[in-house]
């Protein structure tokens, strides 16, 4: 097995540890669709109890879907990794049905702390939110070593 091919296992097997404790991302129906070293893709469509009072999909579910693809993203390497921080834009809505999709891509990785984009789009491929977060690595990893 080379070296990527591992390192690509090791990210789906943190993934798959994560997921099955992940109740908040569960219950809201997000679901991963890809993992890699680094990098992850989710969705989640937007449903009737999730809209504001302008009939558009509140923030929050947004800033949910892509904090849940920065975690999967951070902790791809095994070793546990929280939110130190995060600015999330929104620059379009969101209407009920839609499917989101939020990709979340390292930027920077040095020593305990990292640095994640996130982009949110809907069905159409038009961005409507952009998230960046902050890593940081704590004592332990997700697997047995």
């Amino acid at each position: 097995m080379t070296d990527t091919s591992k390192a690509q296992a090791q990210a789906r097997a943190c993934a798959d540890s994560m997921y099955a404790a992940d109740k908040a991302s569960q219950h809201l129906g997000i679901k991963l669709l890809s993992i890699e070293p680094g990098r992850a893709v989710m969705t989640m469509q937007v449903r009737e109890e999730m809209l504001n009072g302008h009939a558009s999909c509140h923030g929050g579910f947004i800033f949910t879907l892509a904090d849940s693809a920065f975690a999967f993203a951070c902790n791809s390497r095994n070793a546990t990794t929280v939110g130190q921080g995060c600015t999330v834009d929104y620059v379009k809505p969101a209407a009920l049905g839609e499917t989101l999709t939020a990709v979340a891509v390292e930027r920077h990785l040095a020593g305990r702390t990292g640095l994640y984009d996130v982009s949110v789009s809907n069905g159409q491929g038009e961005d409507i939110a952009y998230f960046r977060g902050k890593s940081y690595r704590i004592k332990g990893s997700l697997l047995p070593e």
